[in-house]
């Protein structure tokens, strides 16, 4: 009985020790994962949870026209930019994966998941992750999990992705609420990413990320993400808005900014636009109520509709300005 004994804590003390080692360099983000790919407009994204500060500046990465990578558990941060660089030369996920962990003394801690241009995916959980832990694969996609109260996250997160109908980024969304809802991270949460990039480069890096989001310290981060998303979602309709107004496309830029609006109708920021817009566009009686409750709420906003004469962005007659402002 004493050998046995032993023998247990010799394998414990062993373990733990190969895991502080680890732990010097490597953070210690035990987590739930997902790499997935739209097969319609070839975008792709990888989100992340884990009851760890700052979740997505050590998990997540993703380049345009190659990649994303998640890499967890005992982390080892050289998976994204190396794991990115080998799918770059076109070396299919599985082989890249397969090659970074013939040359990590840790392999058994990492949990880690490849997914490429094409869709194609490749998985890693390690021996040693933490139960519950485990992954699975589908079309475009993989999850992945470790330390999770139940084994049942990574099965519920392909099930919600698979079913489910939107963009990329709702897909994803979708996947990690149904971690959550099989009460995910033992640990409970804390924060949470997404990063979703071009299936083509456009050689601007500026241009290449559609979307990149990270709730670094919350409650409830998943819930935070959502909110995120969704105004990311009314902030690309006004980019758009934007981009016509500049064009001098004041139809366009009208419908762009009432859609965002719909997502955000609390944001002064978009009524506003919205207004000017609508002077641009000589429609004053649908403008100067609008204005003027913005006007009310907050003075600031009279001062910007005057300054936007000069950047002529609201192009307008000295008469009509005058009667906008003294709303």
């Amino acid at each position: 009985m004493k050998k046995i004994y032993n023998l247990f804590l010799i394998l414990f003390l062993t373990q733990t020790i190969m895991a502080q080692n680890y732990k010097k360099s490597e953070p210690f983000a035990h987590t739930y994962s997902i790499v997935a790919r739209d097969a319609e407009t070839g975008e792709m994204g990888v989100a992340v949870q884990s009851h760890w500060f700052s979740v997505g500046s050590i998990v997540t990465y993703g380049e345009a026209g190659v990649g994303v990578v998640a890499t967890q558990s005992f982390i080892n941060p050289s998976y994204g930019p190396k794991g990115l660089a080998l799918m770059k030369k076109g070396v299919p996920p599985q082989k890249a994966l397969d090659s970074l962990l013939g040359e990590d003394e840790g392999k058994m801690f990492r949990q880690v998941a490849f997914l490429d241009v094409k869709g194609h995916v490749a998985t890693h959980t390690g021996s040693l992750c933490i139960e519950n832990a485990g992954h699975r694969q589908g079309d475009n996609f993989s999850v992945q999990a470790n330390m999770m109260l139940n084994n049942t996250v990574w099965d519920a997160m392909a099930v919600a992705f698979e079913n489910t109908a939107g963009s990329l980024s709702e897909r994803i969304l979708a996947a990690m609420k149904a971690a959550q809802n099989e009460k995910g991270d033992i640990r409970g949460s804390q924060s949470a990413a997404i990063l979703i990039v071009k299936p083509t480069s456009t050689g601007n890096i500026w241009e290449d990320t559609i979307m990149d989001l990270r709730v670094e310290d919350n409650d409830n981060p998943i819930q935070e993400l959502e909110r995120l998303i969704k105004i990311h979602k009314a902030y690309d309709f006004m980019n758009n808005g934007d981009l016509a107004m500049e064009k001098g496309d004041t139809k366009a830029a009208e419908t762009f900014y009432l859609e965002a609006q719909k997502l955000f109708p609390e944001n002064l920021e978009m009524k506003f636009w919205y207004a000017i817009n609508l002077l641009n566009n000589k429609e004053f009686k649908k403008a100067h109520p609008i204005l003027k409750t913005i006007f009310d709420e907050d003075e600031n906003w009279r001062e910007l509709t005057k300054r936007l004469v000069k950047s002529k962005l609201l192009i307008i007659s000295d008469k009509e300005l005058k009667n906008v402002i003294e709303l």
